[in-house]
């Protein structure tokens, strides 16, 4: 019989976010900021470098990266990305673990992030020492990780996925007769258990900004929109997933946007997303799902305090001074290379992951 094994695990103090939020950088005002662009413009010119941000960081960023070649995606299309471009050093706006991934497989290249300390709840929550304990303890399981994990997890892991492959590979290993030992997020392990029927023994891993959306609200709002269609990312909680008419990747997210026919969405993801969609469907509303009760200060508040610590200020500096240089061991690359290019292969050979999961919840 299929199951799912939901394990005991206290996430670590580092996942205290007051920190992050203490170190946002200040808003730049017209004037500078335009300097700002001009000059970074400039520096990725002289040092051939190339800009990737995550769809998450500031708009000024998204948009810088678009102007200058660069790339808005997810964090393994950022890494594939930088890995094909011509450019020397890569510049990652996003969080640590997308800079370790594309220095893993562009250990060639320079990257760079404008903040080192800029980090993931998921991955913070996430030890590889007390990973490779659990590991140990179920030497039957295959490994699969999320891509949001460091460079050490990915070297303990069989598979890396991310959330527009997690389905598709796991039905795969499942096929195969495989049990899965799954981390670091439990959302996204649960709904893809729900989809496969896989044997999975899951880490208790969280989102800061998905493990907030708030079911009763949201349900609240749809009543509001009676029209609007529910956009959720699959690190959700399952009863917000309950309620969507499309779950998938930040990807998936911008494809349903572009081709459901709605005129009006609510979206459950980081609202850093809301600038790419607003822009690419200028004659559509977004709402953003609530992450707080309608008595609360704040509707929703649904953004991650690591990646807004990435700015035009600091984004020039390190393209002037070279700092903030992401380093990965050769040995630990090589090993968490192959997961990752495991997860590649496989994704090629089945024409490249969709990130669209089809409406699955209450209409």
């Amino acid at each position: 019989m299929n199951k799912i094994v939901d394990v005991e695990y206290e996430r670590p103090a580092t996942c205290d976010t007051r920190h992050a939020w203490a170190s946002i950088p200040e808003e730049p005002d017209q004037e500078r900021r335009a300097e700002l662009k001009h000059l970074i413009r400039e520096a990725l010119r002289a040092r051939n470098a190339v800009l990737v941000s995550h769809y998450y960081v500031h708009p000024d960023l998204q948009d810088l990266a678009e102007e200058t070649g660069g790339l808005v995606a997810d964090s393994l299309e950022m890494a594939r990305f930088g890995k094909r471009h011509a450019a020397t050093t890569l510049v990652v706006a996003g969080v640590r673990f997308m800079g370790e991934t594309a220095k893993i497989l562009s250990n060639d290249k320079t990257v760079l992030m404008p903040e080192l300390d800029a980090n993931c709840s998921l991955d913070l929550g996430c030890p590889v020492e007390a990973f490779s304990t659990f590991c140990d303890a179920h030497p039957d399981r295959t490994v699969v990780v999320y891509a949001n994990t460091s460079a050490a997890v990915k070297a303990r892991s069989d598979w890396v996925v991310t959330s527009s492959c997690a389905v598709d590979i796991v039905r795969h290993l499942h096929q195969q007769g495989q049990k899965i030992l799954w981390a670091p997020d439990k959302h996204l392990g649960q709904y893809v258990q729900s989809q496969t029927g896989a044997d999975m023994l899951l880490w208790r891993g969280s989102c800061v900004v998905h493990d907030e959306f708030k079911v009763q609200e949201l349900a609240a709002l749809k009543a509001q929109h009676p029209d609007a269609r529910v956009l959720v990312h699959p690190e959700s909680p399952a009863e917000v997933i309950a309620l969507a008419d499309m779950v998938g990747s930040t990807s998936g997210i911008l494809k349903a946007a572009a081709t459901l026919p709605a005129r009006t969405f609510i979206v459950a993801t980081d609202n850093g997303m809301m600038h790419k969609l607003r822009r690419l469907n200028p004659d559509k509303t977004f709402l953003e799902a609530p992450t707080a009760g309608s008595s609360a200060t704040c509707r929703s508040c649904a953004h991650c305090p690591w990646m807004a610590m990435n700015g035009l200020e600091n984004l020039l500096a390190v393209l002037q001074d070279g700092m903030n240089r992401v380093e990965v061991p050769a040995g630990l690359a090589a090993r968490a290379r192959v997961p990752i290019e495991r997860m590649l292969d496989f994704t090629a050979g089945q024409g490249g992951a969709s990130g669209l999961v089809p409406h699955i919840g209450a209409a």
